[in-house]
């Protein structure tokens, strides 16, 4: 050095100032603390306290599983509080179902090892709340089965379950999209693509005639643009909406199936939530943008069902099938204004026996983004009102700022209008009836009415 000082072993010099080793390592403690500070500080971030809605999952020893926003491990703390307020209730052999601090709502669901929270600004109720929760839930256990999800936690409490989750997460950032955009969640329905009845059942016939000989398999799903074209069962069996939904989920939010055959586990919670089935899934072609799923309870089926793929496509070609899908997929979506029904904004129909449900295209004045999200809010909130616990009146007229509302329910089906805010009871009632005889008439080619089997 110019100066002339000595560096002897384990220092540093820097100019005429030496580091000793323990210097360094205070340094390095001090480096660590300020990280640990930054990591905490994201509970500080404007634009993550701002969010509207954070979801998260932990296990009931708290360990972080998933934030919808922010890493997990800059979170530790938060998701210990979240644990010790579950635990601090179940001790007093009780339940901690919702929060409520000023504008915002804190929603918990407790399912076996797995705690999952809900912290919301949006007004909405608890109930939905929980049952966007309940989906999340089941995504995890189809990714993982309930038997597999018990045992590990039953073989380690701590264990950290984002090892086996890894990859999964775009599943559940897809599925709370899709559960915040569209209706088929709330109502607990499917929504299917609108078709001649005559041109489905060839449809579905070809499934069955292709399929008919293949033991072991289940189900025989086709579906397009988040819309059910046709279900193939075993007669014995029946497939809930919530496993359809969860079928979408995964189908959509998944690049990989459209140019190969893929061969892959999936649970289905509501039909067995112990174990997997194992799914071939592929599109039919090219130039049809329907996916096909053939799902099974053998795990050595992939090259018998790829065979009945490739018959099933040969055969939906011969007879104009797939030009039919596709003439469907880019028909013009029907908006309530063609209809020709004086004051209807929107509305949604379900159809109760079959879980199916039909909505026309959103249009003005729900055409921007935050029009459409309040509106499938206020349909959240009149659902709520028409289901509440103990209520004999089926039948809601509420009249708002912007729109007046309308929520029926009956034995065969739910129906929920928004119309313009000044029509009048009378001609909210004229409407519905319009309404009602125009969805009679249509039903055929909206709904699947008839149950196809192997």
């Amino acid at each position: 050095m110019s100066d002339g000082t000595k560096a002897s072993p384990g220092v540093g010099v820097i100019g005429c100032v030496s580091l000793k080793e323990d210097d360094i390592e205070s340094m390095e403690i001090e480096d660590k603390k300020r990280k640990n500070d930054e990591e905490e500080d994201i509970l500080l971030v404007p634009e993550w306290k701002e969010k509207r809605k954070h979801i998260f999952i932990l296990s009931s020893a708290g360990k972080p599983i998933y934030s919808r926003h922010g890493s997990e491990d800059k979170l530790v703390t938060l998701f210990g509080v979240m644990q010790a307020l579950v635990s601090f209730v179940q001790d007093s052999q009780d339940t901690i179902h919702s929060i409520q601090a000023g504008n915002v709502t804190i929603a918990f669901l407790t399912k076996g090892p797995i705690i999952l929270v809900s912290v919301s600004r949006t007004g909405e109720s608890v109930n939905n709340m929980k049952l966007q929760l309940l989906y999340v839930y089941n995504q995890v256990v189809s990714v993982l089965t309930l038997t597999q999800l018990t045992r590990v936690f039953e073989q380690r409490g701590n264990f950290d379950l984002r090892r086996l989750l890894a990859g999964s997460e775009r599943l559940i950032d897809h599925l709370l999209n899709f559960t915040e955009t569209q209706p088929g969640f709330l109502l607990g329905a499917v929504k299917c693509l609108p078709m001649a009845s005559s041109t489905r059942d060839v449809i579905s016939q070809t499934i069955i005639n292709s399929c008919s000989k293949i033991k072991n398999l289940v189900f025989a799903i086709l579906i397009a643009d988040n819309k059910l074209i046709t279900v193939v069962k075993m007669k014995k069996y029946n497939l809930h909406p919530a496993d359809l939904h969860i079928i979408f989920n995964m189908v959509n939010s998944s690049e990989s199936f459209k140019p190969a055959e893929s061969w892959t586990p999936i649970c289905l919670p509501t039909f067995d939530a112990s174990a997997y089935m194992h799914g071939h899934v592929s599109y039919l072609s090219e130039d049809c943008e329907a996916c096909l799923l053939l799902l099974s309870i053998d795990r050595d089926m992939f090259f018998n069902l790829s065979e009945a793929k490739q018959t099933i496509v040969d055969k939906l070609r011969r007879n104009n099938s797939l030009e039919a899908i596709n003439e469907a997929l880019h028909r013009p979506s029907i908006c309530a204004s063609d209809l020709n029904i004086p004051n209807v904004w929107h509305f949604l129909y379900k159809y109760n026996s079959v879980s199916q449900f039909w909505g026309p295209k959103l249009e003005a004045p729900y055409v921007k983004k935050e029009e459409q999200e309040r509106l499938l809010h206020l349909y959240e909130k009149l659902h709520s009102t028409v289901h509440k616990s103990g209520r004999t009146l089926k039948l809601v007229f509420q009249q708002l700022q912007t729109e007046t509302m309308l929520g029926w329910v009956t034995s065969g089906f739910e129906l929920y209008v928004t119309f313009d805010p000044l029509v009048t009871k009378k001609s909210a009632i004229n409407a519905i009836n319009k309404l009602l005889n125009w969805m009679k008439k249509e039903e055929d080619r909206l709904f699947i009415l008839n149950t196809s089997n192997f």
